[in-house]
């Protein structure tokens, strides 16, 4: 991965899930928004071909749960920008944590950002590998999720011990809160779910990053959530 990678490996013992309909290879399930994103990947996993049995599929979040549901993998690379729109990978994290499927899941994401990586986590994701890393070091990222280990770099750790200090549940909320939002912030919420950043956000409302934030806050605090995903989750909701 990254030369600040690490690697936390899980106290109990780690069974062998490799099994022997797949000739003892780790099933590798490859979910991209384009379909030459996942082909590029699935091109790359080839050359490792005696360790991974790789299937790769461009599709939207239901239809890539589907996928899951019929492949049953040991670990899934899940992009969290999918063929329905920005993060709404998220949304298969989120079915999975309440199915039966149990894969070890790794999120691909565009940058390290500090909400991203926090709520991939929260969500269950058992490991973060970024489009910055060298798609080389990510057989290895796929060995240590399968063998039960944390795949996350320095910086990465430290969101995690933040999140540890203001650990609270993801929340999910329920469609109406909208009317408790002025124009303004509707607006606001309208740009995130289209995967803006800050930045982009402030250019397009003509107004500071600071302010943006400031619209954010109120926004979070008027609808009882805590982070961009759950912002994301709830615009798609609607």
């Amino acid at each position: 991965m990254a030369r600040n990678s690490v690697q936390t490996t899980a106290t109990d013992t780690v069974l062998d899930r490799r099994v022997p309909g797949s000739g003892g290879k780790i099933r590798v399930f490859v979910a991209e928004s384009s379909h030459m994103a996942s082909q590029l990947i699935e091109a790359a996993l080839q050359k490792h071909h005696q360790k991974f049995a790789v299937r790769s599929f461009s599709a939207g979040s239901s239809e890539t749960f589907r996928k899951l549901e019929e492949n049953d993998p040991h670990v899934a690379i899940i992009s969290a920008d999918l063929q329905d729109g920005s993060l709404t990978g998220f949304q298969v994290l989120h079915r999975l944590r309440d199915s039966k499927l149990n894969p070890a899941v790794i999120m691909l994401l565009n940058s390290a950002e500090r909400d991203l990586v926090i709520d991939a986590f929260r969500a269950g994701a058992r490991g973060i590998f970024t489009r910055a890393h060298s798609v080389d070091a990510l057989p290895r990222c796929i060995y240590a999720v399968h063998q039960g280990q944390v795949w996350l770099d320095n910086d990465q750790v430290q969101f995690l011990l933040e999140l540890v200090m203001r650990l609270r549940p993801l929340q999910s909320v329920k469609p109406g809160g909208i009317a408790l939002l002025t124009q303004r912030e509707q607006h606001v919420v309208a740009l995130v779910a289209e995967g803006m950043r800050n930045e982009e956000i402030s250019q397009k409302l003509n107004v500071t990053e600071h302010t943006v934030r400031n619209y954010l806050c109120r926004i979070f605090e008027k609808l009882g959530i805590s982070s961009r995903v759950e912002l994301v989750l709830y615009a798609l909701s609607r």
